[in-house]
């Protein structure tokens, strides 16, 4: 007998690229060891500060720095990190 799982047209979470999805959980990490596992959820004006901050970021990578100083992960992730709250705060708020 064969198993049966209908997951036809389901998303498909395993598309996301793991090395990428390791990057940014190392972000997330970061983050939540110096502040709060759910500090960004409470950041006043969010979605402005955390733009700002994906820019910051990403900014830094196109002039050729690749890692942030402080956390020593790489900007494109602290990019994603922050975008992903904005995504988030809208998805909760919507």
């Amino acid at each position: 007998m064969e198993g049966v799982k209908f997951d036809y047209g389901k998303v498909l979470m395993g598309c996301i690229p793991p090395n990428a999805e390791l990057a940014v959980a190392k972000v997330l990490s970061f983050g939540a060891r110096k502040y709060d596992r759910e500090n960004w959820r409470k950041v006043d004006n969010a979605e402005e500060r955390y733009l700002d901050a994906a820019m910051r970021h990403i900014n830094a990578d196109r002039r050729g720095e690749k890692t942030d100083a402080e956390s020593g992960e790489d900007h494109l992730a602290h990019a994603v990190a922050c975008l992903l709250f904005i995504l988030e705060l809208r998805k909760v708020g919507a």
